[in-house]
C-alpha cells in the first residue's frame, strides 16, 4: 500500500509538474481540441472517438478531454478541468472558437452556394471516372508506389492517395474509416485557395499584384510600400513569428482573437520589402481581409470563393471555415475531399481552364511558380516549389500545396500528374522523396 502511494504521489508531482510548465499553453491545448472536435464531428463526419484516438493524440494535445454536444453542434475542452473552450459550429462556415464574448454576437450570414449535378466524368464533373489504361503507364509500379505510402502506418499515418494522370484518375487508396467522401483539413494548403483567389481578381480586371496593400494605417510610414505581390511571396517585410509550439503570433491569431484578418496589421517591419522571405499565416489573413474591402457587401466576399472557384470546378464538398467576425481564415481551415482537392490540382495542370472558361490568366501559373528570393527557391506566390531540389529525385518542375502533418497537392506539369497525399505525419516520418519518385517513375 505504501508503494502504491508513493507511486501515485509521483504521478500527482509530475502532473502538477507537466500543467506548471505548461500553463500558458494550456487556452491553446483546449481551443485546439475543441475546435477540431467541433469541426470533425459535425464538418467532416467523423466519430468522436476516432478524433481522439487518432487527429488529437498528439503531444500535449492529447491532455485535453472534450466533450460534444449533438443538439446544439458545439465541442468543449479543457486540460484536467482548467482552461476550458468552446467551438461553436456554424452551418457554412463551419466551427469557430469562442473567446469569451457573447455567442449571440458571432456571425451568422452563410455563403450562396449552386451546385448543379452533372454526369461529366470525374475530375471534370460529378460523374464516375473513367476506366482508363494508358501504355505507357507500369501499373504494377504504380500500385507499389502507392502502397508505399500505407506502409508502416503507425510512422507514416498516411490516410488517402489520389493520383490524377491527363485528367483522369489512375490510382486511389484510402485506411478504414475514409473514403472518396470524407472531408480532410487541409491546413495550410489553404493558402493556395487564398492566392488563387487573387488571380481570379487580377484575371477579371479588378486588382494588379503590384497595388499598394489597401491599408490606411500604412500609408503615413514605411509600411506604405508594401505591395500585394510582397504579400502573396511572404517578403513584406513584417514581423511575425510562425511558432506552434508555444504562445506565439500564430497561436494567438488561431486560438484567441476573434478577427483574424488584421493579426498582423499592427506589425512593424523588421526588413523593407523584399529584403527576407518570412513564412506567416498571418499574412495569409491579412490578404482575406483585403479580399473583404474588394466587395460591396460581406455576402459578396462570402459568395465570392464557391462562385468563382470551388462550386464553379465542383469541388462541392469543400468548406472554408471562418472567423468570429465572418473573416475566412485562409491560412488554415479549408476542408474538401480527396477527390475534391485533386480537382483544384488539376486547374493548376490545366493554366486555369475549366469548362471552357478561363478561372484566372495561363500566365498566373507562371507567377506563382516564379521562385521568390530568398526562399531558397522553395517557395513561389503561396505555392510551395522545387526548383531548389527539395525532393532530389522528383522532376522540378513540382509545385504544390502543403499543409501541417503532410497534407499535400502535388502538381508535376512535366508528367500531367496530380498527386494528393493525406495523413496525420510529415517528413522525415513520412518519405515523400521516395513515395513521389517512384510514382512519377511508373510512367515511362
Amino acid at each position: 500500500m505504501k508503494l502504491f502511494k508513493r507511486i501515485l504521489l509521483l504521478l500527482l508531482i509530475g502532473v502538477a509538474i507537466l500543467l506548471y510548465l505548461n500553463y500558458s499553453k494550456l487556452n491553446i491545448i483546449s481551443g485546439y481540441a475543441s475546435k477540431y472536435m467541433a469541426s470533425g464531428v459535425f464538418l467532416a463526419g467523423r466519430s468522436e472517438a476516432s478524433l481522439v484516438q487518432n487527429d488529437t493524440n498528439m503531444p500535449l494535445v492529447k491532455l485535453a478531454e472534450s466533450e460534444v454536444n449533438q443538439d446544439d453542434k458545439y465541442a468543449s475542452a479543457s486540460v484536467y478541468g482548467l482552461m476550458n473552450r468552446k467551438a461553436i459550429y456554424r452551418e457554412g462556415l463551419g466551427a469557430v472558437l469562442v473567446n469569451g464574448g457573447d455567442e449571440k454576437d458571432l456571425f451568422r450570414l452563410t455563403p450562396n452556394r449552386i451546385q448543379p449535378r452533372d454526369t461529366i466524368p470525374y475530375p471534370y464533373g460529378q460523374g464516375e471516372p473513367k476506366d482508363s489504361l494508358f501504355p505507357e503507364i507500369d501499373y504494377d509500379r504504380l500500385n507499389k508506389a502507392v502502397g508505399l505510402a500505407f506502409e508502416n502506418l503507425e510512422v507514416q499515418k498516411t490516410r488517402t492517395v489520389l493520383i490524377l494522370y491527363k485528367g483522369h484518375l489512375i490510382a486511389e487508396r484510402y485506411l478504414d474509416g475514409f473514403t472518396k467522401d470524407t472531408p480532410i483539413l487541409g491546413w495550410s494548403m489553404t493558402k493556395s485557395i487564398l492566392g488563387t483567389l487573387y488571380g481570379i481578381l487580377e484575371h477579371q480586371g479588378k486588382l494588379e499584384m503590384e497595388w499598394p496593400a489597401p491599408i490606411p494605417e500604412w500609408k503615413q510610414d514605411e509600411r506604405k510600400d508594401i505591395t500585394l505581390n510582397h504579400l502573396l511571396r511572404m517578403q513584406s517585410g513584417l514581423e511575425w513569428d510562425e511558432d506552434y509550439t508555444k504562445i506565439s503570433d500564430v497561436t494567438r491569431m488561431l486560438f484567441l482573437e476573434d478577427d483574424m484578418s488584421w493579426s498582423q496589421k499592427e506589425k512593424d517591419l523588421i526588413a523593407p520589402p523584399t529584403e527576407i522571405w518570412n513564412y506567416s499565416s498571418g499574412t495569409t489573413n491579412l490578404l482575406s481581409g483585403i479580399l473583404r474591402q474588394q466587395f460591396r457587401s460581406h455576402q459578396d466576399y462570402l459568395d465570392f470563393p464557391y462562385k468563382e472557384l470551388i462550386d464553379k470546378i465542383g469541388m462541392y464538398s469543400m468548406v472554408l471555415e471562418a472567423d468570429v467576425k465572418g473573416n475566412y481564415v485562409l491560412s488554415s481551415y479549408a476542408w474538401a475531399s480527396t477527390r475534391d482537392w485533386a480537382r483544384f490540382g488539376q486547374l493548376y495542370l490545366d493554366k486555369g481552364s475549366w469548362g471552357g472558361k478561363q478561372l484566372f490568366d495561363s500566365a498566373w501559373v507562371d507567377y506563382i511558380t516564379e521562385p521568390t528570393p530568398d526562399s531558397e527557391e522553395k517557395y513561389g506566390a503561396h505555392f510551395w516549389l522545387n526548383a531548389g531540389g527539395k525532393y532530389p529525385d522528383v522532376p522540378g518542375d513540382l509545385f504544390s500545396c502543403n499543409g501541417f502533418q503532410g497534407q499535400h497537392v502535388f502538381m508535376i506539369p512535366s508528367k500531367s500528374m496530380v498527386i494528393v497525399r493525406t495523413g496525420l505525419a510529415e517528413e522525415p516520418d513520412f518519405d515523400a522523396n521516395r513515395f513521389l519518385s517512384e510514382v512519377t517513375k511508373s510512367v515511362r
